[in-house]
């Protein structure tokens, strides 16, 4: 079976594919630069991303199954990505404070041998709870929002700050689950048979 290779630094990721595949696959972190000013929709934004994270990491492979992804936070048509620190962290906690936003992850899958490819994505709405000056100040002290899309992890303590959500969970983290596996079933590849 050809080898997996996730095309991403995310330690999150990396987490939720082992959870889905084991340990049997490879990291290959790509060098394109995302630019989030793209004239772009959030959805063609995120494919996007992910699309040339794949075709930069396929360059330098013959053969592997390569899975990258990019996630955004979208609140009232404004696209959040990773703050670039703590004052613009602070500035999206209160954009998005009682409000409902949506994680878009864009996924492409790339057989590195035949360029077959498969491009996907998912929406998830998460109703966050309405944040005080304090609680914004205090989650900010984690340290947590650098970092995530947003300013947030919903996998950490991030998690108080959100009331609800629609859709898959996992999208939030940064990889959606049940999408990557349906996808990675058009390549052939069974979640079940990879489990240690």
């Amino acid at each position: 079976m050809n080898k997996i290779i996730l095309a991403s630094a995310s330690a999150r990721r990396k987490e939720l594919l082992e959870q889905l595949l084991g340990t049997d696959f490879n990291i290959c972190i790509s060098s394109y630069a995302e630019d989030t000013g793209k004239d772009l929709d959030p959805v063609n934004l995120v494919m996007h991303h992910s699309h040339e994270k794949a075709c930069d990491v396929a360059r330098n492979l013959t053969e592997g199954i390569i899975i990258s992804a990019d996630t955004v936070i979208m609140c009232h048509y404004e696209v959040l990505g990773k703050p670039k620190d703590k004052d613009d962290a602070k500035e999206m906690l209160r954009k998005i404070s009682g409000q409902q936003i949506q994680a878009i992850t864009g996924l492409t899958v790339m057989d590195t041998a035949s360029r077959m490819k498969i491009m996907e994505y998912e929406i998830t709405k998460i109703l966050m709870r309405e944040m005080s000056e304090k609680l914004i100040n205090d989650y900010l002290s984690t340290g947590e929002p650098l970092g995530k899309a947003g300013a947030f992890a919903i996998q950490g303590k991030g998690a108080i700050l959100v009331e609800s959500i629609e859709g898959d969970f996992f999208n939030v983290v940064g990889l959606p689950l049940y999408r990557l596996s349906k996808m990675l079933e058009k390549f052939n590849i069974s979640v079940l048979d990879l489990q240690s």
